[in-house]
């Protein structure tokens, strides 16, 4: 019939601005959410630690001792600083393997790789991303440890370099990731314009490519040393978990995350140490928020300085 026509259309013009309604709603929910998840994390992790922090912490012996004995029937001790530091010294020495590591594979592959070469180390590097923690973990545990053990002729090999080189391996991924988008950013117009005035491959990238990209390249680092800190399972298993101020990077340390992890199921719910292993969450939580908070700054700034 001839009046259907434009009914058919009607209803089309409809179903479609129905649909689009349901994706926008759907898209601003699952921000909203996430938004609200991130929030209620926060809340209840201070609500857990907060009144441990107010009436019974003492900041000096937290953050200036390394005697951590939450359990010690005559006087539990609260002292942080062999976690921090144990902390520290692991995600230092894995940013030593990762910077060099990601910072060569995103240049390989973002200005010498080609066609299915690049396709294929792109996803390669993506698979190294989905490598579960626990089966890192247990690659240190199993060939690491005795790899140490016999090349550097020490008694154990769960120790701050079995960690460090593993979860430098771990973080590589998602910095060589970040990196070569950064380096991908780069206009090509500064590519030709520096070996119009005869400069080789090489004087391109580290003259010009790697300086117009250095914010990006600041963001993927500072996004790998939040990833060094919030990993847990990897550094339990290779760490060797024993509480003490290393002196080398043969010695035996614990995480802090490691630590939550390993003591919060094994605690008594409303006890000062259940109390104090969310006091260590929160001081977790703030430290890899203000990481994410700069690479999230380095970032704007390269937005704003293009």
């Amino acid at each position: 019939m001839p009046g259907s026509r434009p009914h058919a259309e009607i209803d089309r013009r409809n179903a479609d601005w129905y649909v689009d309604k349901l994706v926008q709603v759907t898209v601003f929910v699952s921000g909203v959410s996430a938004i609200l998840f991130i929030i209620g994390i926060f809340v209840f992790v201070t609500i857990e630690g907060v009144g441990f922090i107010a009436n019974t912490l003492d900041f000096g012996e937290f953050f200036g001792s390394p005697a951590w004995r939450p359990t010690s029937e005559t006087k539990p001790t609260y002292g942080a600083l062999a976690l921090i530091v144990g902390t520290a010294s692991v995600t230092g020495l894995a940013m030593l393997v990762a910077v060099p590591f990601s910072l060569g594979a995103a240049i390989f592959i973002g200005e010498f790789a080609t066609g299915k070469v690049r396709e294929t180390l792109k996803v390669l590097v993506e698979l190294l991303a989905a490598i579960p923690s626990v089966v890192w973990g247990f690659i240190g545990l199993s060939i690491m440890n005795p790899l140490i053990i016999d090349v550097f002729n020490v008694p154990v090999g769960l120790s701050i370099l079995n960690s460090g080189i593993i979860l430098g391996l771990m973080a590589a991924p998602i910095m060589t990731t970040i990196a070569e988008d950064a380096l991908k950013a780069v206009p090509d117009t500064y590519r030709e314009a520096a070996e119009a005035m005869g400069a080789t491959r090489w004087q391109v990238i580290f003259r010009v490519v790697l300086p117009a990209a250095k914010n990006g390249l600041v963001a993927a680092v500072l996004l790998g040393v939040g990833r060094g800190f919030g990993e847990t399972m990897a550094v339990l298993m290779a760490s060797g978990h024993s509480v003490n101020l290393p002196t080398s990077v043969f010695d035996s340390v614990r995480a802090l995350t490691a630590t939550i992890a390993a003591e919060l199921g094994e605690t008594a719910q409303g006890s000062d140490h259940y109390a104090a292993l969310f006091t260590l969450g929160i001081f977790l939580f703030a430290i890899t928020f203000l990481i994410n908070l700069a690479a999230d700054v380095v970032v704007r700034g390269i937005r704003k300085g293009k």
